[in-house]
């Protein structure tokens, strides 16, 4: 069931791909039904705070009518920055679990570890669900970028 969901928010990261954008997605996930789904649009909507963590914890929270998940997990094909690592603690997500390692700005235990921080809320999660083809996307997107700025 892991992989399912994963395969969602990588069908989230193709969406912003093929928008310009990182290509990295998320779905939020409430006994076993997808409630919410996003994708990176930071440059489209010209806005920092638009990763699709963020954006699927917004809709969720809509949805749902609270700022509490605490019954959901998030799945997201790149392990989360420190922004979005702090918008799961504070939406209080038990769970996590993401694709691909960030050893440059992952804040799940790459480069810092913001979910095992004391005196706070510690969600569970795990990495490297469907690693090869969340990395292998953000690597193709990259490499498509430097060859048209090459040009």
């Amino acid at each position: 069931m892991t992989t399912d969901f994963m395969k969602e928010a990588l069908i989230e990261a193709r969406k912003a791909y093929e928008l310009g954008e990182v290509p990295i997605g998320a779905v939020v996930v409430k006994n076993g039904e997808i409630i919410s789904r996003a994708h990176n649009r930071r440059e489209t909507g010209k806005n920092a705070l638009l990763h699709a963590e963020t954006e699927a914890i917004f809709q969720a929270c809509e949805k749902l009518g609270g700022w509490r998940l605490w019954e959901c997990e998030l799945y997201v094909t790149l392990e989360p920055c420190p922004m979005c690592a702090g918008a799961i603690v504070n939406a209080r997500i038990p769970k996590v679990y993401f694709g691909a390692y960030d050893s440059k700005n992952g804040a799940c235990g790459s480069s810092l570890n913001l979910f095992c921080m004391a005196n706070n809320f510690r969600p569970e999660y795990t990495g490297g669900i469907m690693e090869y083809e969340c990395s292998q996307l953000i690597k193709e997107f990259f490499a498509e970028l430097r060859n048209k700025l090459s040009k």
